[in-house]
């Protein structure tokens, strides 16, 4: 049974999602406040974190930082105010691998969460027997969802983990923003394509030697990205 842990100090709010997710076989635990909430989740295994932004005692970015600065890659999807944008940067920069501003549709958060449990459970590529991939200075290996960069241990968020599989398991393809939402978050919304821009900035200050000339996920102009075809072999 999947464990879900939300993190929202209003109550009706915090009930009414823990409702939902209930409705998918999960069993759910509500914190109402930050440093309640980073307890649990340092304590317990959870398969998704639903993290409000704003809470009382300690507000969901320093929990983000502090889960993701423990090596806690669980899943997390940040809830934030609609007119918070530069909030929402912030808390991708942090680790958070989705967010959804409020006010929001419940039936949407449902969605992501279950978009989420499957890209975890069951995003599989062909490419790979054995689960590992080297590609140039990159070792990926699917099992232990760990990727090194020249034999040194780059700390990857979930999500950043299955974009980069992604795109190192199609090399030479061109993906489009929306293809990337499609295949790698499980959803694709008109005006999301920026995460994509976001996610594609960090994975690039971590495994690329020079985030401003990459070697590895390469831009093609007016159209996407593309996995350098010239290292998958290598």
């Amino acid at each position: 049974m999947k464990q879900f842990l939300v993190v929202e100090d209003n109550h009706d709010i915090a009930n009414l999602v823990s409702m939902h997710l209930r409705d998918l076989g999960a069993e759910v635990q509500i914190a109402s406040d930050g440093k309640t909430g980073l307890s649990l989740a340092k304590k317990h295994p959870f398969d998704l974190i639903i993290l409000d932004l704003m809470l009382p005692g300690m507000d969901g970015l320093e929990i983000c930082r502090r889960l993701r600065g423990a090596d806690n890659a669980t899943p997390i999807l940040m809830l934030t105010a609609k007119s918070a944008e530069l909030d929402r940067i912030v808390g991708l920069e942090m680790g958070a691998d989705d967010y959804l501003p409020k006010p929001f549709n419940v039936r949407e958060l449902v969605a992501r969460a279950k978009a989420i449990l499957r890209r975890v459970d069951t995003h599989i590529t062909p490419a790979s027997v054995s689960g590992q991939l080297q590609a140039g200075e990159l070792l990926l290996d699917q099992a232990k969802r760990r990727v090194s960069v020249a034999g040194e241990e780059a700390e990857l968020t979930a999500r950043e983990f299955d974009l980069l599989w992604h795109f190192a398991t199609h090399p030479g393809q061109v993906f489009s923003r929306s293809q990337l939402l499609d295949s790698v978050w499980g959803y694709g919304h008109e005006g999301y394509e920026h995460t994509v821009n976001s996610h594609i900035n960090r994975l690039r200050a971590k495994i690329e030697t020079d985030p401003s000339s990459p070697r590895y996920i390469l831009t093609v102009w007016g159209v996407g990205y593309k996995f350098s075809d010239k290292l998958a072999d290598d």
